[in-house]
């Protein structure tokens, strides 16, 4: 039987793997979602990228996920009249909102009045990915005053992070409604929305989405560290995004915090990708370091629903070895014997509802028999979801009629989604699912399956059926 891991790999898609050849390289390694990052590339880029990835889809009959990541609002520095400047540790420096004129050695632009209007005294402003640190000594509406607390070579359009300041400015700017509306159009599954600070900002963006799409709440911001609870509850999916993260909050708290959003996300049942850096090494070289594979694998034992690849596949030497690599790691991970064990020790009791009450039923029934397969029928994905919460040790065959509801699902731990016909009726459906599990290698003669699904058939959130079968 095909060794079908859990966990899902995400590959960023760009310079790197943009070719039919490519994509489909970086599929048969083991990518289930692609993603297409707004922050770089064109409208038409992406367009031809997303017309390859269907391609694939319809060439192996597997639902593929596709994943339109938000630029959001990035802030950055203006430019330097002769080029790059050096700050050394105490001198002072000026922010302001001076636009016409260019930055020199004592001051710079910085176009951006929401900074001024959040900063005080004793606020730090780190710039280039957190390499200088500057705090404010005073300021106004349209200035900073500074002093370098840590120096180096900064350049023009430098990115700008403001830690502990919840800034008042939306997540999407005009470039991500438009960027949103076109990925919208095309028919993407999922829609990451970059620096969450706020519930705010997730009901905002899903009255845009008026869900064509599932939405994946970005963390990188200690102010929506704070709304953990609240923000999990309103989106669809969570990614811990440890770049910014780790500029923005010390580095030491970044492995908590991951820990405690994952912990969070597995709760209530919403999928969690772990990202940034994960095989970074592998960007321009053929084998990642022991730390990196380590880093991916403690992840996995977590349970988290995938892990993400940014630059390893976007624009690395190695795209289809960091693929293999990073599926390998998932695989050694879960023939762990310890891995049942963590996901065990990890598992939350379920809340009161019929749809818990069928995935804790479920997780002793897989306990009690050895059953060879989970299967969930499901139109809108909702008893996959459950399902998958219990992280049950067999593998989740969900059967949809809706091919959306199973790109979507090509993120959730555990699901290998299958597009079928509508089911009208119980028989049918054990019928279905046992003959789907043997043609997918999943279960064969013999072997016990456990079904779960919503009666009456077709509506959302209806999870109230346990069926055990026998594949004849």
């Amino acid at each position: 039987m095909p060794n079908y891991c859990k966990a899902k790999i995400v590959a960023t898609v760009g310079p790197a793997s943009s070719t039919p050849e490519r994509l489909r390289a970086l599929f048969e390694a083991g990518a289930d979602v692609f993603r297409l990052n707004f922050s770089h590339g064109s409208h038409e880029d992406h367009r031809a990228r997303y017309q390859m990835l269907r391609e694939i889809e319809a060439e192996t009959g597997r639902p593929v996920g596709i994943m339109l990541d938000l630029q959001g609002p990035k802030l950055r520095v203006g430019k330097f009249e002769h080029g790059p400047i050096g700050l050394a540790q105490g001198e002072a420096f000026r922010f302001d909102l001076n636009l016409e004129r260019a930055g020199n050695p004592r001051r710079v632009p910085l176009p951006h009045p929401e900074i001024f209007a959040a900063l005080h005294p004793g606020t730090d402003l780190l710039i280039d990915d957190g390499k200088l640190r500057l705090r404010v000594e005073q300021c106004g509406p349209d200035f900073a005053e500074t002093r370098v607390i840590t120096g180096g070579q900064l350049s023009d359009r430098k990115g700008v992070n403001v830690p502990g300041v919840l800034l008042p400015m939306s997540a999407m700017t005009d470039k991500d409604r438009a960027d949103l509306a076109f990925g919208l159009e095309l028919g993407v599954d999922w829609v990451a929305l970059s620096f969450v600070q706020r519930p705010q900002d997730i009901i905002d963006i899903k009255q845009l989405v008026e869900g064509r799409a599932g939405v994946v709440a970005k963390l990188e911001k200690p102010a929506a560290i704070q709304k953990l609870h609240e923000i999990i509850a309103l989106t669809d999916a969570v990614m811990v995004a440890r770049g910014d993260l780790g500029v923005e909050m010390p580095a030491e708290q970044v492995p908590r915090i991951q820990k405690e959003i994952v912990r969070a996300c597995r709760k209530v049942g919403k999928p969690v990708i772990v990202a940034t850096q994960m095989l970074d090494s592998m960007v321009v070289a053929p084998l990642p370091t022991r730390a990196e594979a380590s880093d991916v694998a403690t992840a996995i034992y977590d349970g988290v629903d995938a892990v993400m690849l940014s630059a390893e596949s976007a624009s690395g030497n190695y795209p289809v070895e960091a693929v293999r690599m990073m599926d390998n790691i998932i695989k050694q991970t879960e023939s762990d014997p310890f891995y049942r064990e963590a996901m065990e020790a990890s598992h939350t009791p379920a809340q009161p509802s019929i749809a818990d009450a069928i995935g804790s039923a479920l997780h002793a029934v897989t306990g009690l028999l050895k059953v060879a397969v989970c299967v969930s029928y499901t139109s809108s994905g909702y008893s996959a979801l459950r399902m998958a919460r219990e992280r049950p040790p067999a593998p989740i065959l969900t059967l949809t009629p809706n091919i959306a509801t199973a790109r979507r699902l090509a993120l959730v731990w555990g699901v290998h989604a299958v597009h079928t016909h509508e089911i009208e009726h119980v028989d049918e459906m054990a019928d279905k699912a046992c003959a789907t599990a043997v043609r997918e290698g999943l279960a064969q003669p013999g072997d016990i399956i456990a079904i779960t699904a919503g009666m009456p058939f077709g509506v959302s959130g209806t999870t109230n059926i346990l069926r055990i079968s026998q594949v004849k």
